[in-house]
């Protein structure tokens, strides 16, 4: 259970991510938001720019996790807590397993690609030898409304 004090922490940041998510909308993407925070400092944020880039692989976690290692000038982010507005999918959470990211703090999942909890579990599955903490659910109800407008705008333009 997360200390009143973790739990605001919690919130601040992820509101900040839901910031990030609104600005993906803002270009057409689907809006996600992403932030790497170490010792209370964020060092890397990043929302979705797939479609804006041309790049399958500019997800809002891996965009916040380029910037937190040219930040930190380490690809390695022990220490860091990657929060993001949505379940990661597997590149996503291979990803922060890569860059060692010690606490993953997510708002809503994500029941068709998810790779935390909803499809998959590989952030603790056979043989991953780096453990990262995991918090869900945080601005939950916010975090699944900005997605749920942006799809249903989708479907009715």
């Amino acid at each position: 259970m997360n200390s009143p004090n973790q739990q605001k922490t919690d919130e601040h940041f992820m509101a900040e991510a839901l910031r990030l998510a609104e600005k993906a909308a803002a270009f057409d993407e689907v809006p996600v938001g992403a932030l790497v925070v170490m010792d209370g400092q964020v060092i890397g944020k990043g929302f979705n720019r797939c479609v804006s880039n041309n790049d399958p692989s500019a997800h809002a976690e891996i965009v916040a996790l380029r910037e937190a290692a040219v930040h930190h000038e380490n690809f390695r982010l022990d220490g860091a807590t990657l929060y993001v507005t949505l379940e990661p999918c597997l590149m996503c959470c291979g990803a922060l397993l890569q860059a060692r990211i010690s606490r993953l703090a997510y708002g809503a999942r994500e029941p068709r690609t998810g790779a935390v909890v909803s499809v998959h579990e590989c952030l603790r599955a056979p043989g991953v030898d780096h453990h990262v903490a995991i918090s869900e659910g945080i601005l939950l109800n916010e975090s699944a409304e900005i997605l749920q407008q942006f799809f249903a705008m989708k479907r009715k333009g």
